[in-house]
């Protein structure tokens, strides 16, 4: 297998090879051919500096064989139909075998610098790739380090004091161990969640389980597991009753609002009121988020959907992946959210997602 995937490498860089060749040939042609019908209103002189701009354009994207190849042909071309005497390769005096020569040349070496440069400029792109993934490997490297020790050691900490014969707790002190072994436990599954469905979207291969969904259901799904997840400010849900169901991934998108939530409660305070609005127009659903915090600082609203992106003064904890997340699945969804600041104050994310209508749910018959 591994054997055949070799031999089809090769392949294909060898079709490449050929392709980069024959189009060399034929831009120098073509070149050639359109300026020669007017070679005698702007002058050989200037058909040789059209010439010697296709090999220097070719040189910025072929290799060097092409580029040699293309700046011999473009000479040989130059003297057969453009020096005087035409179609022979004969030069009729002295200056213009000079200036044949001089062209062979630069056209030689213009092309081989430039694909030098070219060459150079990759080596240099790689180098700097290179030292951003390490540098990118160590933040994760350390991020994750903190992110796992801190739940980890919680629960350690708190399941041995339970499990401990020498001390005797209280039923209290028991219900609050046994919560804080639960959070770690949820903080520990939130990034989890976190790593697998960031590396499922950035594979570009993500097949969304679309299904009817109950978006009161949603919400409220989203809303429980963040209230067993950190201790919430007020959250208020706006929901019409008359909502119908809609198409769209329920697991995917109950992770992406839960972000939007639980972001929202880390960084507009404790005393905040975060409101959930949700309408569907015209088969578009469009969910706004907003909080009466502190709001965004301008320098990070460029950058606060990038992944591992957390802005200065970030509490801590937490690897910069839930926003990310969030534009993931919302784009999955050929969907938009915009993340903004609101003029009376606080942020607020705006989602809008494209979705397919089955009916408006049944109301209950009152009695």
């Amino acid at each position: 297998m591994q054997h055949q995937i070799l031999n089809m490498k090769s392949l294909k860089a060898i079709q490449s090879t050929y392709r980069q060749y024959l189009y060399s040939i034929l831009a120098v042609g073509v070149v050639a051919g359109i300026c020669f019908p007017f070679s005698d209103l702007i002058g050989y002189r200037t058909v040789s500096l059209m010439l010697l701009l296709t090999v220097s354009l070719l040189a910025m994207r072929y290799s060097i064989g092409p580029v040699t190849l293309s700046a011999l042909l473009s000479a040989l071309i130059w003297d057969f139909f453009f020096i005087p005497p035409h179609f022979t390769f004969t030069v009729g005096n002295t200056e213009d075998a000079l200036m044949l020569l001089m062209y062979f040349i630069i056209a030689i070496l213009n092309g081989v610098l430039t694909y030098q440069l070219r060459r150079y400029d990759r080596v240099v792109q790689k180098k700097e790739v290179k030292e951003g993934e390490l540098k990118l490997y160590n933040t994760l490297f350390n991020s994750l380090s903190h992110e796992l020790r801190t739940p980890i050691a919680t629960i350690l900490a708190a399941s041995e004091n339970l499990l401990s014969e020498d001390q005797h707790w209280s039923k209290t002190d028991q219900t609050q161990m046994n919560r804080e072994i639960q959070i770690a436990g949820n903080r520990l599954n939130r990034l989890v969640d976190n790593l697998l469905n960031v590396s499922r979207l950035e594979s570009g291969h993500v097949l969304l389980k679309w299904d009817w969904c109950d978006l009161n259901e949603l919400l409220n799904a989203a809303v429980t597991r963040l209230n067993l997840d950190v201790k919430t400010s007020q959250i208020e849900l706006s929901i019409p009753e008359d909502l119908p169901l809609v198409r769209l991934d329920f697991v995917l998108m109950e992770q992406a609002i839960y972000n939007l939530l639980h972001n929202a409660v880390m960084y507009a305070g404790e005393n905040a009121v975060i409101k959930v609005d949700i309408a569907y127009q015209q088969n578009n659903l469009q969910i706004r988020i907003s909080d009466n915090g502190p709001g965004l600082k301008p320098e990070d609203l460029s950058s606060i959907f990038n992944k591992f992106y957390r802005p200065k003064g970030s509490k801590a904890g937490g690897l910069g992946l839930g926003l990310s997340i969030v534009r993931g699945v919302i784009e999955a969804h050929h969907g938009h959210i915009e993340l903004k600041n609101r003029p009376e104050g606080g942020a607020m994310a705006e989602l809008q997602i494209p979705t397919g209508q089955l009916t408006p749910k049944p109301q209950p018959i009152e009695q």
